[in-house]
C-alpha cells in the first residue's frame, strides 16, 4: 500500500505528531549537512506534485532543501512532459504516407523521365490522390531531382534500350618483343557480348581498316540488317572509307565525345580485361603469336567467360542445368593460349 494511502486512514493527531516528528529529523539532517542533496526525476515530480496542494503561503515553514522557483520551474516541466506524452500518441500535420506509394513515386521516377507533377498525375489516374508537395518531398529525400530537365534519354538509357542493334569497335596496341608495335581492331556486340578480333597489323592503312569494315559485316551472324548503329572514338586511324563501308549497309556511326571512354564502355572494359588476363601475363614475341592467342582468347570469350549481363552465361554458351548430385561431380581443365587461361567443365 502506497505512503500517502496508509497515511490518509490514520488519526490528525498520529499525523500531526508524525509530521512534527519528521520536520525535526530534517533540520536535523540539515544541521549536519552542508551538501546540497541530489534528487531524481521522481522525487522532483513528487515535491512539485504535493507543493501543489499546500498553500502557497505555508512554503516558507517547510524548510525545503530548494527556493520556491526551482518548485515551480519543476512543475513546468512535469507538465510539459506530460503534454509531451500525450502529443507522441497523435500524428500532428499531415497524416504518414504509405510505404507503398513512396515505392510507387521512387519506381516511376527511375522508369521514366518525369517530373514530380507528371508523377502526381500518373498516381491520380491509378486512384491515388496525392498533393504534388508530398512526391516532391518523396523524391528530394531520396536523393532525386523532383523537377528534371531532360529532353531526351540519357546514353546508359539508349545504349540499353538500343542494345539489340548497337556494336561498339575500338584500337588497342600490343607491344612485341621483336621491338615493333601492332595495333589491334575489335568489335563487340552490346546485346550478347559476343567479341570480333578483326584483325593485328603493324601498319594500320586505310585500305586495311576499310577492308576490316568489310570482314566485319561478314562476321555478323544475323546479317547486317539487324545493326543499325557503331560507337566508336574520333580516332585518326578510322579513314572515311570505313564509315562510308558501313552507312552502304544501313549502320549509323556515333562517334563518342573527346576523352569520354564511357561512352565506349563495353568495348573499353573488354579491352581492359583483355589485357589483365592475357595481354599482361604472357610474352608476345611477334604478330603471328600475337594473332594466334588472340584467337584463342576470342574462343575463350564467346565460348567460356561468363558474363554478368549475360546472369553469368557465355555468349555462345548457355548455362548448364543445376547439378543435382555434388557428390558425384567432377571437372576438367582445359588450357587456353599456352596455359595462361583456364577454362573447367564438367568432366563425362
Amino acid at each position: 500500500m502506497p505512503a500517502w494511502l496508509r497515511l490518509s486512514r490514520r488519526p490528525s493527531a498520529w499525523k500531526d505528531a508524525e509530521i512534527l516528528l519528521l520536520r525535526h529529523q530534517v533540520t536535523v539532517l540539515q544541521r549536519q549537512s552542508t551538501a546540497r542533496p541530489r534528487l531524481t526525476w521522481a522525487d522532483r515530480a513528487l515535491i512539485a506534485t504535493l507543493l501543489a496542494v499546500i498553500p502557497r503561503r505555508r512554503h516558507g515553514a517547510l524548510h525545503l532543501p530548494v527556493t520556491p522557483a526551482t518548485i515551480l520551474r519543476w512543475h513546468r516541466d512535469l507538465v510539459r512532459r506530460r503534454w509531451a506524452a500525450k502529443s507522441r500518441h497523435k500524428q500532428p500535420g499531415r497524416p504518414r504516407k504509405h510505404p507503398q506509394i513512396t515505392r510507387l513515386v521512387l519506381r516511376m521516377a527511375r522508369e521514366n523521365p518525369w517530373g514530380y507533377r507528371r508523377i502526381t498525375g500518373e498516381l491520380a489516374g491509378l486512384g491515388i490522390t496525392v498533393a504534388p508537395s508530398t512526391v516532391w518531398e518523396i523524391l528530394k529525400k531520396h536523393g532525386i531531382d523532383p523537377a528534371p530537365q531532360r529532353s531526351g534519354p540519357s546514353w546508359a538509357q539508349f545504349l540499353r534500350s538500343q542494345a539489340e542493334a548497337i556494336i561498339a569497335c575500338d584500337f588497342f596496341t600490343v607491344d612485341l618483343l621483336d621491338g615493333t608495335k601492332a595495333y589491334v581492331l575489335a568489335v563487340i556486340e552490346h546485346a550478347t557480348r559476343r567479341i570480333h578480333i578483326l584483325g593485328a597489323t603493324a601498319h594500320p592503312t586505310a585500305e586495311w581498316v576499310t577492308q576490316q569494315a568489310r570482314n566485319m559485316l561478314m562476321d555478323l551472324e544475323e546479317g547486317p540488317g539487324r545493326v543499325k548503329f557503331l560507337i566508336r572514338d574520333r580516332d585518326i586511324l578510322y579513314p572515311p572509307g570505313f564509315d562510308q563501308t558501313l552507312a552502304d549497309a544501313g549502320i549509323t556511326t556515333v562517334h563518342s565525345a573527346v576523352r569520354a571512354p564511357r561512352m565506349n564502355s563495353i568495348t573499353e572494359r573488354w579491352i581492359g580485361g583483355c589485357r589483365r588476363e592475357l595481354l599482361d601475363r604472357t610474352l608476345v614475341w611477334n604478330l603471328p603469336h600475337l594473332r594466334r592467342i588472340l584467337r584463342d582468347y576470342e574462343a575463350h570469350h564467346n565460348r567460356h567467360r561468363p558474363h554478368m549481363a549475360l546472369a553469368s552465361a557465355a555468349p555462345d554458351r548457355p548455362l548448364p542445368p543445376e547439378v543435382a548430385d555434388l557428390q558425384a561431380f567432377r571437372a576438367r581443365r582445359h588450357d587456353r593460349a599456352g596455359g595462361i587461361i583456364h577454362e573447367y567443365r564438367q568432366a563425362a
